[in-house]
């Protein structure tokens, strides 16, 4: 049985939760033996067997990103000819597996690791790019065969924002994480060379600059954190210069006020952010969007304490007052996310994580429990058992 995973993503060029879950499911699946997996991605040439990668279209060079997009998915599409089924993750490649299926009459499976819909802020980044963007993933959820949600969470969102599907036809199989990649490793040099005092207490955020993020609302409590805790950004890629001014006024207002602020804008291999993750004291998620968050899993697998948002499929993964401490959120229904009450929000994840690194034994206790959680609900392996039973229903039902 031949299975093309299209995506966007794939190591080594991977910025997003998307590109980690596609790199380790594919992993999974390739290990069992009774599959024949075909990778097809976007970008320069990788070196790895049954994986193609595919170039933007010269042609499309001064184009609309969300076209040239798409012209990548229609250099997928033919190529996918002859698979028993496509499995396409992201906007990005959800319309090559929709062409696909309809050119080479296979099932096409989606994964949801967010929808158009609810980031209604890349309207700002795309222009009228997101309106095709939004019409290439509702053809292919609309066409799809199956849909998985990494959440519960997701699984509503998807069934509110495209009503007309069958909810038989949507089924829930998690992100994990890797123990093994991520677990505690000190590295003091690693630390020092960013500018983080081991002997201070520190919340770290890691992530990429965007508004489901929510780093402005973590810069905004930061200032209500006691004087001896740092702040540690390992935040990059912004979305839209927009996003990234805000962040940079933000944070100069935050550093005029306190000390121990530091800023990490490169990507940094994983070991050192297992590094510093092992050197903090509490993990910030302030997201107002995350399907399911595979940073809290990756903070959790390190043995850190979760201050992160009920939001999404959030509470699905951090359980609070045993893995960390969800901070909860009224958020205005237009599927922006956006807070009601923007200051409410921010005073109560700053308690939060005030609590959090006032008490270092009670979040020590909370990051071990994490760790156990990781391990014991969302390993790889499994969500490789899970998603083959989903192609395996699929196949059934055609």
């Amino acid at each position: 049985m031949r299975v093309d995973i299209l995506s966007k993503e794939y190591p080594p060029a991977v910025y997003g939760g998307a590109g980690v879950h596609v790199a380790e499911l594919v992993r999974a699946l390739r290990s069992r033996g009774d599959l024949e997996v075909q990778v097809r991605c976007f970008g320069a040439p990788r070196d790895e067997a049954d994986t193609t990668a595919y170039a933007d279209l010269v042609e499309l060079t001064a184009a609309n990103a969300a076209i040239a997009t798409l012209g990548v998915d229609l250099l997928m599409a033919q190529d996918c000819v002859g698979a028993d089924l496509v499995h396409s993750h992201t906007w990005y490649a959800n319309f090559g597996g929709h062409l696909a299926s309809l050119l080479g009459g296979m099932p096409h499976v989606v994964t949801a690791h967010s929808l158009e819909p609810m980031r209604p802020w890349k309207a700002e980044q795309l222009g009228g790019g997101y309106r095709v963007s939004s019409f290439a993933e509702r053809s292919a959820y609309e066409g799809a065969a199956g849909v998985v949600a990494v959440s519960a969470g997701m699984r509503a969102d998807i069934l509110r924002a495209y009503p007309s599907l069958d909810e038989d036809r949507v089924h829930v199989v998690h992100n994990g994480i890797d123990s093994q990649l991520w677990q505690k490793a000190e590295d003091a040099a690693v630390v020092a060379r960013h500018g983080i005092d081991p002997a201070r207490p520190s919340v770290i955020f890691v992530g990429r600059i965007t508004r489901q993020k929510g780093l402005p609302y973590l810069l905004r409590a930061a200032a209500a954190l006691p004087p001896e805790v740092q702040l540690v950004l390992c935040a990059g890629a912004p979305d839209t210069p927009e996003i990234l001014a805000e962040v940079e006024s933000l944070m100069t207002e935050l550093r005029s006020g306190r000390d121990g602020v530091v800023w990490i804008p490169e990507m940094l291999p994983r070991h050192e952010v297992v590094a510093l993750l092992s050197a903090a004291t509490v993990f910030a998620c302030p997201s107002v969007y995350e399907p399911l968050g595979i940073v809290n899993l990756e903070a959790m697998a390190c043995e850190l304490a979760v201050v992160a948002t009920a939001t999404g499929g959030i509470p699905e993964v951090v359980v609070d007052g045993e893995t960390g401490w969800l901070v909860p959120i009224e958020q205005v229904e237009d599927g922006s996310g956006t807070p009601v009450d923007p200051d409410a929000f921010v005073a109560t994840l700053a308690a939060a994580l005030t609590e959090a690194v006032s008490d270092p034994e009670r979040a020590r206790q909370m990051g071990v429990a994490g760790r156990e959680r990781a391990i014991a609900h969302f390993s790889w392996e499994s969500i490789g058992d899970r998603t083959m039973a989903v192609y395996q229903q699929v196949l059934g039902a055609t």
